[in-house]
């Protein structure tokens, strides 16, 4: 049976940080392999991407493999066939699924009716790649995870999702501030609680930052969110992360953001720009997670 990535659960909890110290040997050895000699991974993106794509695709061909780009336009998935249909008939043609897409049961489709990896580049409920990254980004400043104190503000997004699941699997606590309204998923929450996670939710980010290692945010509209922007930004007023904010974490407390960022709304520019700031880092760190995660399906 092939190995899939669809969440961060799907790799057993005894063998995830392993993933995190290859990708951190990865980003400090420059390692290149020939592990994916001879296949080819179709990236499948119905939401555009610079990040998601590029990393992807370089990573794909520094382990020897061959990337193939399908645009959104270039895509039929769930459209002119039945999804499954598209799922046997790409199992016949390629090695690996690289989807980033909407709704999380396209990705579950693919993977039952097909028989190659599927690896999320991204859904509306789920955006486990990214903080993979970001777990990297914080283990390379603070080896001991589960120390660490998180803090989310913003919406209860797939990003917050993907935090919540991370907290289960790398031990580190969770304070999520979120508006009313914009909480994550009761569902995904209460299931990550009872695989362990530490996870606080609160409407209050002064709480939520309070003695934080790292402030994360994201957008306040996402992807297929824009009609509601203004709505969102009267929602989550008072939950920019500014310089007033990143005071309340701890002394050494690093700002966090997977981008693009819109700057004057969910992070002042001052933050952005500022030396906490290591959303560079968190960039990067995508190429050689998501390389790290590659090897952990085909290896």
């Amino acid at each position: 049976m092939p190995k899939h990535f669809l969440t961060i659960p799907d790799i057993p909890k005894d063998e995830v940080l392993q993933v995190i110290l290859r990708a951190k040997e990865m980003k400090d050895n420059k390692v290149r392999t020939d592990l994916l000699a001879g296949r080819t991974l179709l990236l499948i993106f119905e939401k555009a991407s610079t990040r998601t794509r590029v990393s992807f695709e370089v990573g794909v061909r520094q382990l020897g493999g061959d990337p193939v780009f399908i645009a959104a336009r270039d895509s039929q998935l769930g459209r002119s066939e039945p999804l499954k249909d598209t799922a046997r008939v790409l199992s016949r043609y390629a090695d690996g699924l690289i989807v980033r897409t909407f709704g999380q049961e396209k990705l579950e489709t693919l993977v039952e009716y097909g028989d190659i990896p599927v690896v999320n580049a991204l859904t509306d409920e789920y955006h486990p790649c990214q903080i993979m990254a970001d777990v990297l980004t914080m283990y390379e400043r603070t080896p001991d995870l589960a120390s660490l104190k998180v803090a989310w503000v913003g919406d209860g997004n797939n990003m917050a999702h993907s935090f919540i699941n991370g907290s289960a699997a790398f031990g580190y606590e969770l304070a999520l501030a979120c508006p009313e309204g914009y909480e994550p998923d009761a569902a995904i929450l209460d299931a990550a609680v009872n695989r362990g996670a530490k996870v606080t939710l609160t409407r209050d980010p002064a709480a939520a930052v309070s003695g934080a290692h790292y402030v994360n945010t994201d957008v306040w509209a996402s992807m297929g969110q824009e009609e509601e922007q203004k709505k969102r930004e009267a929602a989550f007023a008072g939950y920019e992360v500014n310089d007033a904010l990143m005071a309340k974490g701890a002394s050494d407390v690093k700002f966090m953001h997977c981008l693009p960022a819109h700057r004057g709304e969910e992070v002042s520019e001052a933050v952005f720009e500022s030396p906490a700031s290591i959303v560079w880092d968190q960039a990067e760190n995508r190429l050689h997670a998501q390389k790290a995660i590659l090897e952990w399906i085909y290896k």
